[in-house]
């Protein structure tokens, strides 16, 4: 069997890659497919396998990709997979749209469909320059047409949440299977206390809703540390001196933060979030907005608090509660829950969740009796 696994990009390591990897754990003999690459940047386990990227590699697409989205479409079609029997399309952008032959069996896991054209679109307009809000303006609507009728090309879905689930089915009116993506919680461990902060971490965007973190401890006079590039000079100015942008910050810096805080902000709607859980892991709390897919990964009154309403008062108001008895949470407790999304619980529900697909069945067991 033949096994053709597509990412949408591969620049970097982060979450989406971590989920690759287990396929190629899975998979060991497949060959990858993306529309970009930067290969020095990307973990020796994927670099081991065969990549072939799109045509928008040799137009400069590996540093400007992300302004080349009316191309995705027509440069994922152009990819040829009829050789594979089993395409595994790992989708937080358009991977899904590739073609496969007629008879192979197509699995999207999705991370989220596109929140540029879809939930987020006004917010991406008026935030983007003007180069790119026009781009965008002009190709959102095809996208949308183009986005839903690939939808159609996937045999299975997989969500990596509820909430993925739920707007796989508003946007392309599919089922979706939910199995949660792996977390190395094994990195992270817990100290003797924490320290007088709290933390917000990774990449700044506005969707995140760092700012406000931001105001509600400035406000409360309180300590928070901010952790991740992207901090506007907007947002640096409306921060009192209790507040301090450390920007991007080794591993190792991280997880020390991670351990050492009182506990992480999440004001933010995250599909599934793997920040908090490393928190967790750490044996610290999360206070998040009660939204996405914190509800999956926190639990009131166990692993942190929620605040229900996206404003700065409602967080402060979440922050003051904690602050009336900030050991209320088990460490030991909190790190026991973030141990049950562990890679091998990811791999063990993949197999068999893989295992259970007539088409896959059919496929192995054909090539069983023909080797």
């Amino acid at each position: 069997m033949k096994v053709a696994l597509v990412h949408y990009w591969l620049v970097g390591m982060r979450g989406g890659e971590k989920v690759l990897e287990t396929f190629c754990d899975i998979f060991p003999d497949a060959d990858i497919f993306t529309l970009v690459a930067d290969p020095e940047k990307l973990s020796p386990k994927l670099r081991r396998h065969k990549l072939t990227t799109s045509f928008l590699q040799k137009i400069g697409g590996r540093k400007h990709y992300q302004k080349m989205l009316p191309l995705m479409p027509h440069a994922l079609e152009s990819l040829d997979l009829t050789g594979y029997d089993l395409v595994i399309s790992s989708e937080a952008g358009p991977a899904k749209g590739v073609i496969t032959r007629p008879d192979a069996l197509h699995v999207c896991y999705c991370h989220s469909p596109m929140r540029y054209i879809w939930d987020l679109y006004p917010q991406y307009l008026a935030e983007a320059g003007f180069l790119a809000r026009t781009i965008l303006a002009f190709a959102a609507p095809r996208l949308r047409q183009w986005d839903v009728t690939t939808s159609h090309r996937v045999d299975h879905f997989i969500a990596n949440s509820g909430y993925v689930a739920k707007r796989i089915e508003k946007f392309y009116r599919r089922d979706a299977t939910v199995i949660h993506p792996p977390v190395e919680v094994s990195r992270f461990t817990i100290t003797d206390g924490p320290k007088d902060y709290y933390l917000c971490a990774g990449q700044i965007t506005p969707y995140k809703k760092i700012e406000l973190a931001v105001a509600a401890c400035t406000r409360l006079n309180l300590p928070l540390v901010v952790i991740g590039d992207g901090a506007s000079v907007k947002l640096k100015q409306s921060a009192g001196p209790t507040v301090q942008f450390l920007g991007g910050v080794s591993n190792a810096e991280m997880e020390t933060h991670f351990s050492n805080c009182k506990a992480l902000l999440y004001p933010g709607v995250e599909d599934f979030g793997i920040v908090p859980l490393e928190v967790m892991a750490s044996g610290r709390p999360v206070i998040a907005f009660g939204r996405g897919g914190a509800l999956e990964t926190v639990v009131e009154g166990k692993t942190g608090l929620f605040f229900h309403e996206q404003t700065t008062e409602a967080l402060m108001a979440a922050i003051t509660r904690f602050e009336k008895d900030p050991n209320l949470l088990s460490p030991t407790e909190i790190r026991a829950h973030a141990l049950k999304f562990e890679p091998r619980r990811f791999e063990r529900e993949l197999r068999r969740f893989l295992g259970g697909l007539p088409g896959f069945s059919d496929m192995t067991e054909s090539m069983r009796l023909t080797a």
